[in-house]
């Protein structure tokens, strides 16, 4: 009587649920089942996504679940064999429901036997989908996917039903070894093949097959690595099951049973799963791939299991050759010092970055020398890029014409300058008492004396130097706070609460001395800023994706911030030669460069901080611009002495940009630039030899409220035209504006206003 009654209720819940008792049922079944059906239809199963360089070759890969989709025609017929003849005997002829196995599992789980299945291929196909797909981040969902209950039965048995209606037999057995579970963290009969056996899933041998088959009940169990004595019954199993429904001849059961389980030994890893698995020249770079990504709106949840495929800019021989030099100069494990090191390449497409490398590798063991910290990418240089800041003083100055290339700029050996706010004056030294007085502005960015360029920066003005800054490509930076962070609440008992709360653009404000480099950056937008100078003023986001395609294979297209005319052609082309003879000379890495071999045309700063904490070296040669930055990164900082190779110490000679930083660059660039011929430094514009009214300035209004930018360049006789774009900006300001610079007034200006974040 209970069984012919539990008939009924399956009978009325899965088949054509009828008012009275039975109604309520059906009708909680079907509500529950519409949602589920929608989501095994809309949720895809997670799949692995793949970074590769320039070239397609891959460098990281990314994924929840190790899964390899497999179509139909790559499954082994040996495969769809087994796992017919052990799980679904009837699967190609019968319905898609088992109506006498599930009432002998309902009963013999309601009356507390050992608990049974009952289920065929397209139910299990369902109940997997659900738990290793649709529920795999709730738990709690997952557990409910595997109650013993009538109701999570019947919910189950009519989700078969609606999948059987919809699809065929091949489509529901593919997707059935698509998504099972076989174990040690692998998903699907393509990822279970190259696991186990090193081989495709349309490779597989009566025997894998077999092997693959009898795990799918217990994977736990049937791990032929925990348990080969168990894994190898349970295959054999498989193979009688195999030999009962005349898949293969006895003579094929025999020679398999005979066959020792065959799986990789040593037990393998897992494929990388992490931009720490990646390799040393690779690590930071997919990193920084994946804060864009991240910027550009996509999760980290959606990059693991969307199954892209994303082509980045990557050029592996320039990172390896970048990595090596990094290495060799810096050891990966030297203590407390790093060597962080960014290749840009500008070009009519906008700027790629062609390496992010450092002497660091990108890990977790700091003990081998791995950080966490994206040392290439993120504001991480806490102490500085020194002198190579002049950079952004020289071009506001250029720009304003308060100077040219020739003129001769005052610069005593120390001077007393003003400060904001009523603080008394700051005395500010030159590293030595032989820079000539006046200093033409080229000779002062070769031989980068202090006082020169703050008189200069502050004749600019500190709003325009700081400006500067932020347009030719210290963006983020400049929105850091003075510890490379976001502005947040200054800690309980913090003295100097604005270097916590404001950003850099706000309280540089009030410091003189940011001409002489003392603030925290970013190599990478560092470099972008060669990159900007290099490509005739025009910014453009420093972008590491060539292309990113989805699962299917179409393209995926990603919102970036359009490339922008920061300064005019000609003031970039004159900032460039204004920098070229810094290698020669008195120049302060000449003596790097003939140490070197180095003769190329080569536009180029370095900086030195006043502690020799940090030095960097700026660098700009047949195309390619380029950062290297050395500094204290230890838990105690101090003085990098000018040793090889570099070390912390107390009483050292410290080490300058031109001695420590500029030799990596070098060292790189021989190697890369090996057999190609020189390219020239642009000769300047003759109106940037003196200082010289270029013409009106249009205000730049990028970060600014649309509203304001509007009426300020207005009331300055441009017109306005306003572009939507998507950007990382808040909605609603000036993502970027064209032209800018000396241009004259009545020509348009073009806005363009985020519309997302």
């Amino acid at each position: 009587m209970g069984l012919c009654a539990l008939a009924g209720v399956l009978v009325a819940g899965v088949m054509f649920p009828v008012a009275g008792g039975l109604g309520v049922l059906a009708g909680r079944i079907s509500t529950s089942v519409a949602t589920l059906s929608s989501q095994l239809a809309n949720v895809p199963p997670p799949l692995m996504t793949t970074l590769t360089d320039a070239d397609g070759r891959p460098v990281a890969t990314l994924y929840e679940q190790f899964r390899i989709p497999t179509t139909w025609n790559q499954i082994s017929t040996t495969m769809k064999a087994a796992i017919v003849a052990i799980e679904d005997r009837g699967f190609f002829s019968e319905p898609p429901l088992n109506a006498r196995g599930m009432l002998r599992a309902a009963v013999n789980n309601a009356t507390g036997g050992a608990r049974q299945g009952g289920s065929t291929i397209t139910q299990q196909y369902v109940k997997n989908y659900l738990i290793n797909v649709v529920d795999r981040h709730d738990r709690l969902a997952q557990m409910r996917d595997q109650d013993p209950t009538l109701l999570r039965k019947l919910k189950e048995a009519k989700l078969a039903a609606n999948v059987a209606q919809t699809r065929s037999k091949e489509d529901i057995l593919t997707g059935y070894l698509n998504v099972v579970s076989f174990g040690n963290q692998t998903f699907g009969v393509g990822a279970a093949a190259r696991y186990y056996f090193n081989t495709t899933a349309d490779r597989l041998t009566v025997e894998q097959a077999a092997l693959l088959a009898g795990m799918v009940e217990n994977p736990n169990y049937e791990n032929p690595y925990r348990f080969p004595d168990h894994a190898l019954q349970r295959r054999n199993l498989v193979i009688d099951a195999m030999l009962d429904t005349h898949a293969i001849t006895a003579r094929q059961a025999a020679e398999a049973k005979a066959k020792p389980l065959g799986i990789v030994t040593p037990r393998p890893p897992l494929p990388p799963n992490s931009c720490y698995a990646a390799a040393p020249e690779s690590g930071f770079f997919c990193d920084y791939v994946v804060s864009y990504l991240q910027q550009a709106g996509m999760t980290r949840e959606q990059l693991a299991s969307g199954g892209y495929t994303i082509r980045t800019t990557m050029d592996s021989r320039i990172s390896a050759l970048a990595k090596q030099a990094a290495n060799h100069r810096v050891p990966t494990n030297q203590p407390g010092v790093a060597n962080p090191f960014v290749i840009v390449k500008p070009g009519p497409d906008g700027h790629r970055v062609l390496a992010l490398v450092s002497n660091r590798d990108y890990g977790t063991d700091a003990h081998a020398g791995q950080t966490s910290f994206n040392q290439a990418a993120d504001v991480s240089v806490p102490f500085g890029a020194g002198s190579v800041f002049k950079i952004f003083t020289a071009a506001a100055a250029l720009e304003q014409g308060k100077a040219g290339l020739n003129t001769p700029l005052p610069n005593p050996f120390a001077q007393c300058f003003p400060q904001p706010r009523g603080a008394p004056c700051a005395v500010i030294h030159n590293a030595g008492p032989a820079y000539p007085n006046p200093i033409s502005l080229q000779q002062a960015l070769a031989t980068s004396p202090n006082v020169a360029f703050t008189d200069l920066e502050l004749r600019a003005g500190l709003p325009s130097v700081l400006e500067m800054a932020s347009r030719l490509g210290l963006r983020h930076t400049m929105r850091s706070n003075m510890f490379g962070q976001n502005p947040g609440p200054a800690p309980k008992g913090a003295t100097n609460t604005a270097a916590y709360t404001e950003p850099q653009s706000v309280y540089n404000l009030n410091n003189i001395v940011f001409t002489l480099g003392f603030s925290p950056f970013s190599p990478l937008e560092l470099a972008n800023v060669a990159a900007t100078v290099a490509d005739h003023g025009r910014w453009c986001p420093p972008n590491p994706i060539l292309s990113m395609t989805d699962r299917d294979g179409r393209p995926v297209p990603l919102p970036e911030s359009p490339c922008e005319q920061v300064v005019a052609p000609a003031l970039a082309d004159a900032l460039m030669h204004g920098l070229s003879d810094d290698i020669t000379g008195a120049g302060t890495s000449a003596a790097a460069a003939s140490a070197a071999g180095w003769k190329r045309p080569t536009a180029a700063k370095t900086g030195t901080t006043e502690n020799n904490e940090s030095v960097a070296f700026l660098g700009i040669t047949d195309g390619y611009a380029a950062v290297s930055a050395v500094y204290a990164d230890g838990d105690h900082p101090g003085t990098i002495c000018a040793t090889n190779p570099p070390v912390i110490g107390a009483g050292c000679a410290g080490a300058f940009g031109g001695i420590i930083a500029a030799p990596t660059f070098f060292e790189a660039f021989n190697e890369i630039l090996k057999g190609q011929p020189d390219l020239p430094i642009p000769a300047p514009d003759p109106s940037y030899l003196e200082a010289a009214n270029h013409g009106p300035i249009v205000p730049y209004t990028v970060g600014r409220p649309v509203g304001q930018a509007e009426d300020a360049l207005t009331r300055a006789g441009y017109p306005v035209h306003v572009q939507r774009v998507r950007s990382d900006r808040a909605v609603g300001t000036v993502a970027g504006q064209t032209p800018q610079g000396n241009v004259p007034r009545g020509q348009p200006v073009t806005l363009y206003v985020s519309t997302v974040t």
